[in-house]
């Protein structure tokens, strides 16, 4: 086995045991991005100099004795709208471009604190608007087990990474399923935590009711890892949580006998691709054979959830998109080529260059939603459906622990497939903004593969009922061989 191809608790005991250095891991994982990358593009940013010393720096406390974390050493890649101290951040797109952030966010502090190798950021569909990881201003991501094909979104970059060996694990962030859907459609492992659960401090802003930080890994048991490390309240996010953080990896290994598992019809109906359902109802049934009990339930205002969704996060990327005026940073259309004659002449310049064709959709539908006269008709009612979609989960989770479903309703669809029709794009998510909607914690995990492509299953689960979630999945994880196929070495 190659060093690249080591799960995230494999590489850790290693290192540990000093069977081979962080230096050495470090150096096959750049050496991995040299060789395939071009192909996937799922890096916009290698910090080969930085990761190579930060690893020599790791080497040199182990040495000491002096290790005191799982993720000593280990090579990781961040979504490039997650701020990186000294590194470019640019969301993926040109209004940031040469951004350099000046401080770190919370979880990049956790991770380095921890002694991860930071080998680079990922692309992104622009401030995360897509499911595709097309939308980018630099560069389009191409899926690992098809190159034809996209990688989802808009974690394409930090799914595609993981699932071609470029890094160990990848943190993404979820708005509306950002890093569930790619995870799925790369054949990983995608989890998004409860609102709050994670601090958002240094996310650069989409819909902040909505945005979650969460890891991609190659196993389950790597996801709770990684969350035992960014998990847990933050000063400087007065959303986040005051929960105690558990050890998630220590309810792994429970069994599942008796756990009560909804199945919401709502989310097997017309248009979900027939293979895909057909390997997540047999994932359900190996859940059954692991002793858990199955039973139909109804969320009836899921219906509605992807539609109010879609009013929600335009209001909200609207407002937190308009700091971005020209003037205070980023790209300015002060001193270029164009003439400007006021201050409402660089707004409107900077912005109409700086931003993407999505991005500019969501900002117009958004502050049409929000304007006098359409705020009740819209967005207001928008937020009365977002509280129905909570109370749907809040009542179901009175009869079962967690919920199961697709991830996805088809296996990831081919480059440009999508691009001219925003609305089928938008479906995409449509099994996963439910969860967002109702701040509650959900994992994708693979679940078979469907014409040679990976096909996800989905747990949601409780408030802060992550650990069982994790064990469920992880002992999914255990009575299959999903998550050993080429998802780890996919054919390039």
């Amino acid at each position: 086995m190659e060093l690249f191809e080591l799960t995230l608790k494999e590489a850790a005991q290693k290192i540990k045991d000093r069977e081979f250095s962080s230096l050495e891991l470090t150096k096959a994982f750049l050496k991995r991005i040299d060789q395939i990358d071009e192909k996937i593009s799922a890096f916009l940013d290698v910090e080969k100099e930085t990761a190579l010393k930060t690893a020599k720096e790791i080497d040199h406390k182990i040495q000491k004795g002096e290790y005191y974390s799982p993720l000593m050493g280990i090579p990781v890649a961040v979504k490039d709208n997650i701020l990186t101290k000294g590194i470019k951040t640019t969301a993926g797109s040109k209004i940031l471009k040469d951004y350099q952030a000046s401080y770190d966010a919370t979880v990049t502090k956790k991770l380095k604190k921890a002694g991860m190798v930071l080998l680079g950021k990922t692309n992104l569909d622009e401030f995360a608007m897509g499911a595709s990881t097309e939308n980018s201003a630099f560069q389009k991501t191409n899926n690992p087990w098809d190159l034809s094909r996209v990688p989802g979104g808009s974690s394409g970059g930090s799914a595609a990474a993981v699932a071609a060996d470029e890094c160990i694990f990848a943190l993404g962030s979820d708005t509306g399923g950002s890093v569930r859907q790619p995870a799925a459609f790369c054949g990983v492992v995608g989890l998004k935590p409860t609102y709050g659960r994670v601090s958002r401090y240094g996310l650069i802003a989409l819909a902040s009711s909505f945005d979650q930080i969460g890891p991609i890994t190659k196993t389950v048991e790597d996801a709770a890892l990684v969350l035992n490390q960014i998990a847990g309240k933050d000063a400087f996010d007065s959303t986040s949580a005051s929960e105690v953080v558990p050890d998630y990896t220590k309810e792994l290994a429970k069994e599942i006998k008796g756990i009560k598992i909804g199945i919401p019809k709502e989310y097997f109906i017309k248009g979900i691709d027939k293979e895909v359902e057909k390997l997540v109802r047999a994932a359900i049934d190996k859940l059954k054979e692991l002793g858990a009990q199955i039973q139909e339930v109804s969320l009836p205002y899921t219906n509605y959830a992807l539609a109010a969704y879609y009013i929600i996060l335009p209001a909200e990327a609207s407002a937190n998109l308009a700091r971005y005026d020209g003037i205070r940073y980023g790209y300015s259309a002060l001193g270029k080529e164009e003439a400007v004659k006021n201050l409402f002449s660089v707004y409107s310049r900077s912005r109409a260059n700086g931003f993407g064709d999505e991005v500019k959709r969501r900002i117009m539908i958004g502050t049409y939603s929000l304007s006098s006269g359409y705020y009740d008709a819209y967005y207001l009612r928008a937020q009365k459906v977002k509280t129905l979609v909570a109370k749907d989960f809040k009542e179901v989770f009175q009869k079962v622990d967690l919920l199961a479903t697709p991830t996805t309703p088809t296996v990831a669809f081919r480059l440009g497939e999508k691009l001219d029709n925003p609305l089928t794009m938008y479906l995409s998510d449509i099994y996963t903004v439910s969860a967002n909607m109702g701040g509650i914690p959900a994992i994708s995990i693979p679940c078979g593969m469907a014409n040679q492509l990976p096909v996800g299953i989905q747990l949601i689960g409780k408030p802060f009922a992550e650990s069982q979630i994790l064990n469920v999945a992880y002992q999914y994880e255990q009575a299959t061989d999903w998550h050993f196929t080429p998802s780890l070495s996919p054919p390039l």
